[in-house]
């Protein structure tokens, strides 16, 4: 956790509404991208359960990735929406460009810079779900594969597996359908994703023994 977000962390706690508000601009869009993934148009309100235990339990937080400790939250409420709504909210397909993928030997770190967000989302949801999430959590939220692991109840070793995967089957999608260009439209209309249509989103699943 850098010194700033750190910094901020404890005058949150200590009562400071600017140091929150500023921990709430750092991490948001990263959990609402998280979110969206998991549980799809629901994820705003995912967003606001999450941000509202967070207020209530960060007096508790005694040290470590805070940002781990969020993004446990926010997947928590998103399994809990998921069991009440007994389905698996779908992902509406945005058609977007996406800038360049990451190739075969860029990390998971490096990924971030180089996955459009919203059309990489898109994708990112017709992955495996072990792999969707590995690639969420490493590439959006930006944890390690150490802290990513304890996030998911997953072997270290396993997430960056998952995270490299998901990656290779990302840039193929993006070689297979020309995806690093807009997609022409005589008519003004936006043609539809290659794979377009409502998609599950990725889901939890056992932890590794």
């Amino acid at each position: 956790m850098s010194a700033e977000l750190n910094g901020a962390v404890a005058a949150a706690q200590a009562g400071d509404e600017d140091a929150f508000r500023f921990l709430y601009r750092s991490l948001q869009p990263g959990l609402l991208r998280y979110l969206t993934a998991l549980v799809g148009a629901d994820a705003e309100d995912v967003a606001s359960e999450t941000w509202l235990q967070i207020s209530r339990d960060l007096p508790s937080f005694t040290g470590g990735e805070f940002r781990a400790w969020t993004v446990t939250i926010a997947r928590n409420r998103a399994m809990d929406h998921l069991r009440r709504q007994r389905r698996r909210p779908s992902l509406p397909v945005p058609v977007q460009a996406l800038s360049e993928l990451a190739g075969d030997a860029d990390t998971a770190e490096r990924a971030g810079e180089t996955i459009g967000t919203e059309a990489a989302l898109a994708l990112i949801a017709t992955l495996p779900p072990r792999e969707a999430e590995a690639v969420l959590l490493r590439a959006v939220i930006g944890l390690d594969a150490e802290t990513a692991g304890r996030v998911l109840g997953r072997r270290p070793g396993a997430v960056r597996t998952a995270a490299h995967r998901g990656l290779r089957r990302l840039a193929a999608l993006m070689e297979r359908y020309d995806l690093s260009q807009p997609p022409a439209a005589s008519d003004g209309a936006t043609p539809p994703h290659p794979r377009a249509g409502r998609r599950q989103a990725p889901h939890a699943e056992p932890a590794d023994g």
